[in-house]
């Protein structure tokens, strides 16, 4: 048997409908614990280096990497690896970026900011411009707070192009760097990440030389994380 219902009716059951609709077709937010809607971190840094002063041919020596190369007055740079002061900085595409074709030892290269550690659990961040030749890759690296290096389970291959790429640095597995040899060893479980002292790079292959021989290169690097103050950290 058919009901006939009143026009207020139809009309409440119409809005009803079409607001179940709209919320069916909102995208999904992410939560966390206690219902609490998940926000990324701000931007911390973003690195992109420069050229370092020099007088005379730009050549190899004149292009190595130093604390001039540094954009930013508040990031300090930090070289590991015996052979890591031959890293050159570069011009292509038109950015510049790091180059270690002629270094003789596996290398790792890191900023530090002198005024915050930062905490990069959650939805925390690392965007940088790579290329890679000659089957190198390059790894994450973090300095923890007690000074530890650890070397992160993320790789990135471009087979000699330029690619962007965004690493979740929560969800990776870490592995203690030997900071002189540059070199890994043993799987580190649940490190302390809230209090990362340097952040960056690690290639564990020297380099192969000029021309397309093995080595990479790291263009504009940002970050994305919460700042925790050193002062403070230190309490």
């Amino acid at each position: 048997m058919l009901r006939c219902i009143s026009s207020e009716s139809a009309k409440i059951l119409v809005l009803a409908c079409m607001s179940g609709a709209m919320l069916l077709a909102q995208p999904p937010t992410q939560q966390q614990a206690g219902g609490e809607q998940a926000v990324r971190p701000p931007l911390q840094f973003r690195e992109e280096w420069k050229q370092p002063p020099y007088t005379g041919k730009l050549n190899d020596e004149n292009r190595r990497l130093t604390q001039a190369a540094v954009t930013n007055p508040n990031l300090e740079l930090k070289l590991y690896g015996a052979d890591a002061q031959d890293i050159g900085v570069y011009v292509h595409e038109g950015r510049h970026d790091l180059w270690n074709g002629i270094v003789t030892s596996p290398i790792a290269v890191t900023l530090r900011d002198r005024n915050n550690y930062f905490d990069v659990t959650g939805l925390a961040r690392l965007r940088w411009i790579t290329r890679t030749w000659g089957l190198h890759t390059v790894h994450p690296v973090v300095r923890l707070a007690d000074g530890t290096l650890l070397a992160g389970s993320h790789a990135d291959s471009t087979n000699g192009d330029y690619l962007e790429s965004e690493i979740a640095l929560g969800n990776l597995r870490w592995f203690k760097l030997d900071p002189a040899k540059v070199v890994t060893g043993n799987e580190v479980k649940d490190p302390d990440l809230t209090r990362i002292d340097e952040i960056g790079y690690v290639d564990l292959m020297p380099g192969g030389g000029h021309g397309w021989a093995g080595w990479v290169n790291i263009s504009a690097v940002e970050l994305y994380a919460k700042p925790v103050p050193r002062e403070s950290a230190s309490r």
